[in-house]
Protein backbone atom coordinates (compact mmCIF):
# COMPACT_ATOMS: atom_id res chain seq x y z
CA UNK A 1 0.00 0.00 0.00
CA UNK A 2 1.10 3.52 -0.92
CA UNK A 3 0.74 5.54 1.86
CA UNK A 4 0.42 9.15 1.18
CA UNK A 5 1.66 12.15 2.98
CA UNK A 6 0.31 16.05 2.66
CA UNK A 7 2.93 18.70 2.28
CA UNK A 8 2.89 22.37 1.35
CA UNK A 9 5.53 23.51 -0.92
CA UNK A 10 5.34 27.49 -2.64
CA UNK A 11 6.28 27.99 -5.86
CA UNK A 12 5.80 31.90 -6.92
CA UNK A 13 4.62 33.24 -3.45
CA UNK A 14 1.97 30.87 -3.68
CA UNK A 15 1.11 27.69 -1.69
CA UNK A 16 0.47 24.47 -3.31
CA UNK A 17 -0.68 21.12 -1.09
CA UNK A 18 0.24 18.87 -2.29
CA UNK A 19 -0.10 14.53 -1.76
CA UNK A 20 2.66 12.75 -2.42
CA UNK A 21 4.29 9.37 -1.07
CA UNK A 22 7.49 10.18 1.34
CA UNK A 23 9.73 9.00 -1.59
CA UNK A 24 8.54 11.82 -3.24
CA UNK A 25 9.02 14.18 -0.97
CA UNK A 26 12.62 15.47 -0.80
CA UNK A 27 12.60 15.25 -5.14
CA UNK A 28 8.97 17.46 -4.75
CA UNK A 29 10.99 19.94 -2.23
CA UNK A 30 14.01 19.88 -4.46
CA UNK A 31 11.67 20.49 -7.63
CA UNK A 32 10.10 23.49 -5.51
CA UNK A 33 13.61 24.89 -4.69
CA UNK A 34 14.82 25.00 -7.94
CA UNK A 35 11.77 26.83 -9.65
CA UNK A 36 12.26 29.18 -6.82
CA UNK A 37 16.04 30.04 -7.75
CA UNK A 38 15.48 29.87 -11.55
CA UNK A 39 12.68 32.31 -11.40
CA UNK A 40 15.16 33.98 -8.70
CA UNK A 41 17.92 34.24 -11.92
CA UNK A 42 15.48 35.33 -14.50
CA UNK A 43 13.97 38.62 -11.71
CA UNK A 44 17.60 39.16 -11.06
CA UNK A 45 18.50 39.35 -15.07
CA UNK A 46 15.54 41.08 -16.50
CA UNK A 47 13.64 42.96 -13.48
CA UNK A 48 10.14 42.55 -14.57
CA UNK A 49 7.30 41.88 -11.92
CA UNK A 50 5.28 39.29 -13.76
CA UNK A 51 5.71 36.46 -11.80
CA UNK A 52 3.26 34.34 -15.01
CA UNK A 53 6.38 35.16 -17.22
CA UNK A 54 9.13 33.87 -14.53
CA UNK A 55 6.95 30.78 -14.02
CA UNK A 56 6.35 30.33 -18.09
CA UNK A 57 10.49 31.35 -18.86
CA UNK A 58 11.26 28.77 -16.04
CA UNK A 59 9.18 26.11 -17.28
CA UNK A 60 10.59 26.60 -20.85
CA UNK A 61 14.08 26.00 -19.40
CA UNK A 62 13.66 22.87 -17.50
CA UNK A 63 11.92 21.35 -20.33
CA UNK A 64 14.88 22.25 -22.44
CA UNK A 65 17.45 21.03 -20.06
CA UNK A 66 15.17 17.82 -19.63
CA UNK A 67 15.31 17.41 -23.33
CA UNK A 68 19.00 17.74 -23.76
CA UNK A 69 19.39 15.29 -20.76
CA UNK A 70 17.30 12.75 -22.36
CA UNK A 71 18.86 13.11 -25.88
CA UNK A 72 22.27 12.26 -24.35
CA UNK A 73 21.17 9.75 -22.38
CA UNK A 74 19.97 8.39 -25.99
CA UNK A 75 23.00 8.95 -27.60
CA UNK A 76 25.26 7.08 -24.50
CA UNK A 77 22.74 4.42 -24.60
CA UNK A 78 23.06 3.97 -28.80
CA UNK A 79 26.26 4.05 -28.05
CA UNK A 80 26.38 1.29 -25.11
CA UNK A 81 24.63 -0.78 -27.35
CA UNK A 82 27.63 -0.71 -30.39
CA UNK A 83 30.47 -0.64 -27.63
CA UNK A 84 28.47 -3.97 -26.24
CA UNK A 85 28.06 -5.11 -30.11
CA UNK A 86 31.60 -4.88 -30.78
CA UNK A 87 32.70 -6.99 -28.17
CA UNK A 88 29.93 -9.73 -28.72
CA UNK A 89 31.37 -9.98 -32.25
CA UNK A 90 35.22 -10.47 -30.54
CA UNK A 91 33.93 -12.87 -27.74
CA UNK A 92 32.13 -14.88 -30.25
CA UNK A 93 35.19 -14.89 -32.59
CA UNK A 94 37.83 -16.07 -30.03
CA UNK A 95 35.34 -18.87 -28.84
CA UNK A 96 34.52 -20.03 -32.36
CA UNK A 97 38.38 -20.15 -33.10
CA UNK A 98 38.55 -22.25 -29.77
Amino acid sequence: MNRTINIKVIIADRPYRLKVTPKEEEVVRKAAKLIKQKMKELTETYGATDKQDYLAMTALLLCTDLLKIETNLKQEDTDLKEKLDQLDDILTSFLDKG
